[in-house]
């Protein structure tokens, strides 16, 4: 390399990336995200698809999650030359207009990823985007990736490998404190696979988050799908992640992801949980405490992952 392209190259390096507000279309308002760039013409583009609830585009949430995994992965992802852009979902933050978060379904999610897609080509020129989904993100990459259409492949990062009713079941069931609301919730998660609404008359207090009435007609359709089968229609190349310290999602989980789909690539990171932090001890305090936790950097290994996978394909 000549003096003059060590200097330049130098340059940019130093100039660092570059943030910039950007805009889909949605259904009732624009979807707003932020677009995190390198200096120079990027390597390849990703959108990163959140997770459920109210997740924010940095991974934040009302819930109490203040980890920030999206913006430091963008951060991460800029250094290595790869532009991110991570978006508000419908009804949060900067995306509240664009239509309700309750009544957003995954095909909804799906169709925005699609109209992100379209503007991160147009804006970088790229000639297709990685997808990159979070938890239930990665059933929203999943079912948009149904279209393979300026799509380069797709990473699922903590992504369940069930139907979401065989995960609350388990879920529900490994917590002793839950033992006199187990009849009523079984049910309500059968009526919700069935099609069927919930009357949540006379139904405990403490269940109705989880199955009030705004959200039943998502949450049926949420229950619908299963991963694994859409996993193995998946033509491009896919990378599957997935932390061994999550108490969300679990190796099973990614292992039964990359059965179904043997051409994809599993990645197990010991110690690293569903915020993408680095955890040292199976201490579920220790673990959650991360979780609030911006300042704490991603585990090692999932930027590193995450790049390479794609700079070969790229």
């Amino acid at each position: 390399m000549g003096i003059w392209a060590i200097v330049a190259a130098l340059a940019m390096q130093a100039a660092g990336p570059v943030a910039t507000q950007v805009e889909a279309p949605g259904p009732s308002g624009p979807l707003r995200g932020t677009m995190l760039a390198p200096a120079g013409t990027p390597r390849a583009v990703v959108l990163i698809l959140p997770g459920s609830g109210p997740t924010d585009r940095d991974g934040n949430s009302a819930a109490g999650v203040r980890a920030a995994p999206y913006r430091l992965l963008a951060e991460g992802l800029a250094a290595r030359g790869i532009a991110t852009i991570r978006a508000d979902k419908r009804g949060i933050r900067g995306s509240f207009t664009a239509g309700s978060a309750n009544a957003a379904t995954i095909p909804d999610y799906a169709a925005d990823t699609r109209q992100w897609a379209r503007v991160a080509r147009e804006l970088t020129g790229a000639r297709c985007v990685w997808l990159l989904g979070h938890s239930e993100g990665g059933l929203v990459a999943l079912v948009a990736g149904q279209n393979p259409e300026d799509l380069c492949g797709l990473i699922l990062v903590s992504a369940g490998g069930r139907p979401i009713g065989t995960v609350m079941r388990e879920q529900l069931r490994a917590n002793p404190a839950n033992a006199p609301l187990l009849d009523q919730a079984m049910a309500a998660i059968d009526a919700l696979e069935a099609g069927r609404h919930v009357d949540v008359t006379g139904m405990d207090q403490r269940l109705l988050p989880l199955f009030a009435p705004p959200l039943q007609d998502s949450m049926i359709t949420l229950f619908s799908f299963d991963p694994a089968p859409l996993i193995a229609a998946v033509r491009q190349p896919v990378l599957i992640v997935q932390g061994l310290r999550d108490l969300h999602v679990g190796e099973g989980d990614a292992r039964r992801l990359a059965e179904a789909n043997p051409a994809a690539r599993l990645v197990l990171l010991p110690g690293v949980n569903h915020v993408l932090k680095a955890v040292a001890s199976d201490d579920r305090a220790a673990n959650i405490a991360t979780y609030v936790d911006p300042a704490l950097p991603l585990a090692p290994g999932i930027v590193e992952a995450i790049a390479g996978f794609i700079e070969a394909g790229a």
